[in-house]
């Protein structure tokens, strides 16, 4: 019986193209751990994040040409333990019940929020976890930007600063308009609200309302939401206020939760 049902499953799964890959794969990742998808054997940390990046433009999920430059700027091998492979499609491992997020993740959020990140604009990264994606923040909104990011674990706080201190955004820690900070990211960063994009890198059980109020009108929240199963949303702010929600797609995500709570790996 059981056979039977998955017949049909392989089959479809055999028939996908490459096209169809990148429009499923989503359903399986975020930053909840999944299977290695793809390996690089070029030689070089540059080259292997360069042919990642090349890979997720093939495979459709990376489309604009910023989006690309930036992912290749910031390499994610600066964002992982040594030793670690760093460059394949997958969510890894962090420590403390904490996970950096699979590149394809990283690269739709960053898709869906390019708008929002203009020059000069505001950026929250809820759960920054490796700072890998506040640095792909503060290198879009640049130096006259402002880019935060909030994590409750203070260790991952310490070594995502030494990480982006080895980056391409170094710079922006340096003149200060990048900083991370410890803190509960569900109520936010309030000293630099309001933000034009929000993202948030674990699951809430609903869309925290801190967050909503710190979106600054014609802002964009990136989220994903639910337990067992989740979906990503994208909440929009209206210039009037009103806000909007949609689902973008299927995700799974580590939950978004108290740090004793994750600690304790609820």
């Amino acid at each position: 019986m059981v056979a039977a049902i998955l017949r049909p499953l392989k089959q479809q799964l055999l028939s996908f193209t490459t096209t169809d890959f990148s429009s499923h794969l989503f359903f399986f990742t975020g930053n909840c751990l999944w299977s290695p998808m793809e390996r690089f054997s070029t030689k070089s940390g540059i080259d292997k994040n360069k042919a990642l990046v090349a890979q997720l433009q093939q495979y459709g999920i990376i489309r604009s040409k910023k989006v690309a430059e930036i992912m290749e700027t910031i390499d994610r091998g600066s964002f992982v333990a040594d030793g670690t492979p760093a460059y394949i499609d997958s969510p890894m491992q962090i420590g403390y019940n904490a996970t950096i997020s699979a590149p394809h993740m990283h690269a739709m959020c960053l898709e869906l929020l390019e708008e929002n990140l203009q020059p000069g604009m505001r950026a929250l990264d809820v759960g920054s976890g490796t700072g890998y994606l506040t640095a792909c923040f503060a290198l879009m909104v640049g130096p006259q930007g402002r880019t935060v990011g909030v994590e409750h674990i203070p260790e991952l706080v310490t070594s995502s600063i030494e990480n982006i201190k080895k980056s391409a955004a170094a710079s922006f820690m340096e003149d200060g308009s990048l900083s991370i900070h410890v803190s509960d990211g569900r109520l936010g960063w309030s000293e630099y609200a309001p933000y034009d994009a929000i993202h948030v890198g674990a699951a809430a059980p609903e869309i925290p309302q801190p967050l909503v109020d710190q979106l600054k009108p014609g802002g964009r929240m990136v989220i994903p939401v639910g337990n067992v199963f989740q979906d990503l949303k994208v909440v929009d702010k209206s210039l009037d206020g009103s806000v909007t929600v949609r689902t973008e797609t299927s995700v799974r995500y580590v939950p978004l939760t108290s740090r004793d709570a994750q600690l304790q790996g609820r």
